[in-house]
C-alpha cells in the first residue's frame, strides 16, 4: 500500500497525458485547451477507478476529452490516441525492468532492509504498469481497447456500443468487483509481463 499510491498516480498522470499529447499532435487541442495536457493525476483521476486499482490492481482514470472532428486523418487518430496510454504503461513497465535488471546486475542495491524495499518498489512499479495496461486493452466501452478496434467495426456496431457504453461499463465495473474477470487478466496480464521481461533481455543483452 505504501508504494501503489504514488505508483498509481504517476501511472494515471502519464497514461492520461500520453492519450491527451498524441491527440494533439493529430491536431485535436481539446485536452490541451481544457487543462488536461498535464502530469498533474488529480486532473485525471476517477476515484472509483483508483480505488479498483489499488484495491484489485487494475483500474482506470477519468478519459482525456478528445475531440475526432479535429483529426487530420480521423480513424487514424483515433486508434493512436487510444493507444498511446497503454503503450506508455508498458513503456514504464519495460524502463522498470531495465533499471531494475541493472542495479541488481552491478549490485547496486544493497541486501538490506533498503535493499527490499527498493526491489519490491520496482516489482510493484512494474506490475501496477502492466496490469494498467492490460486492462485498458480490453475491447470493452470505455476502454482504449474498444476505441483501437472501433474503426475495424460495421457501423451498426459502433452505433450500438456507443449507446450501451454507460450500461457496458457498469457490467465491466461489476465484473470487476466480484472477481469474474480475475482469471482472465491474471492470464493476459502474465503473458504482457513476460514480453516485457523478454524484450529486456533482449535490449540488454550486448550490456549484461
Amino acid at each position: 500500500m505504501l508504494f501503489r499510491l504514488p505508483i498509481i498516480f504517476l501511472i494515471i498522470a502519464v497514461h492520461e497525458t500520453a492519450h491527451g499529447f498524441v491527440a494533439y499532435k493529430m491536431g485535436d487541442t481539446t485536452a490541451k485547451d481544457m487543462g488536461r495536457l498535464t502530469l498533474n493525476p488529480m486532473k485525471h483521476m476517477d476515484i472509483l477507478g483508483a480505488i479498483c486499482m489499488l484495491i484489485f490492481g487494475f483500474g482506470w482514470a477519468k478519459p482525456v476529452p478528445v475531440n475526432p472532428m479535429n483529426f487530420k486523418k480521423r480513424d487514424k487518430g483515433r486508434v493512436l490516441t487510444a493507444l498511446a496510454g497503454p503503450v506508455s504503461n508498458i513503456l514504464m513497465a519495460l524502463a522498470g525492468v531495465i533499471l531494475w535488471t541493472v542495479l541488481k546486475a552491478y549490485d547496486v542495491i544493497p541486501q538490506t532492509v533498503m535493499g527490499g524495499f527498493v526491489d519490491r518498489f520496482f516489482v510493484v512499479f512494474i506490475m501496477l504498469n502492466t496490469a494498467f495496461a492490460v486492462f485498458n486493452l480490453l475491447p470493452v466501452p470505455p476502454l482504449d481497447g474498444s476505441k483501437i478496434i472501433e474503426p475495424l467495426l460495421p457501423p451498426k456496431t459502433r452505433i450500438w456500443l456507443g449507446r450501451n457504453e454507460r450500461i457496458l461499463s457498469l457490467v465491466l465495473v461489476a465484473l470487476l468487483l466480484f472477481g469474474a474477470l480475475s482469471p482472465v487478466l491474471g492470464i493476459l496480464n502474465q503473458w504482457m509481463l513476460n514480453g516485457i521481461v523478454a524484450l529486456s533481455n533482449l535490449l540488454l543483452y550486448p550490456f549484461l
